[in-house]
């Protein structure tokens, strides 16, 4: 199991590349118009993107607390900045992209320091109503990936209305040997 979630972790981290490095090559105000998605501008799906993970991932804290390396692997999330605001300036992009990259980083690290125990421990969740009041970690980490995965498929519907190359599925599979 643990290869299968690693896998899925190191594609996030590629796709996630694959789109900063193809929205970096627009303009702000590109990044920063309103593109009728729920969470508005290019730049604004991106950084709901980051927030989900970010708030995922920290959502595992309790779940890893018996592994001492998947828990300190979570700890550099702390540290992620998350601007607020209807638009973002460049700067504040260059935030939201760098806190995708560290994001991305622990969640490959935390995934890499499970052990296949892990995989069944409880996640306390909140949006079932309390039923089931947890969730196994393994369908926690399933959740996270489609998560990213819909988000960029929405960059990668606007980017496509805009005739934008934006073949980030189609991502090298170099990523699995690192």
């Amino acid at each position: 199991m643990k290869e299968i979630f690693l896998t899925f972790a190191k594609y996030n981290e590629a796709a996630n590349k694959a789109i900063v490095t193809i929205l970096n090559t627009l303009s702000n105000d590109d990044r920063e118009k309103s593109r009728k998605s729920y969470h508005g501008s290019l730049s604004g799906l991106v950084r709901h993107t980051l927030e989900g993970q970010v708030y995922i991932l920290g959502m595992f804290k309790d779940a890893a607390a018996g592994n001492a390396a998947a828990a300190k692997a979570l700890a550099p999330l702390a540290k992620i900045e998350i601007p607020e605001g209807k638009k973002l300036t460049e700067e504040q992009w260059k935030t939201v992209t760098a806190g995708l990259k560290a994001a991305d980083k622990a969640y490959i690290a935390f995934v890499d320091a499970l052990e296949e125990k892990d995989f069944s421990a409880p996640v306390a969740v909140s949006w079932y109503n309390g039923k089931p009041p947890t969730a196994p970690l393994s369908f926690m980490l399933q959740s996270l990936a489609v998560h990213g995965t819909h988000h960029r498929g929405q960059v990668s519907q606007v980017l496509d209305s805009l005739k934008i190359d934006n073949d980030y599925s189609g991502i090298d599979i170099k990523f699995l040997s690192k």
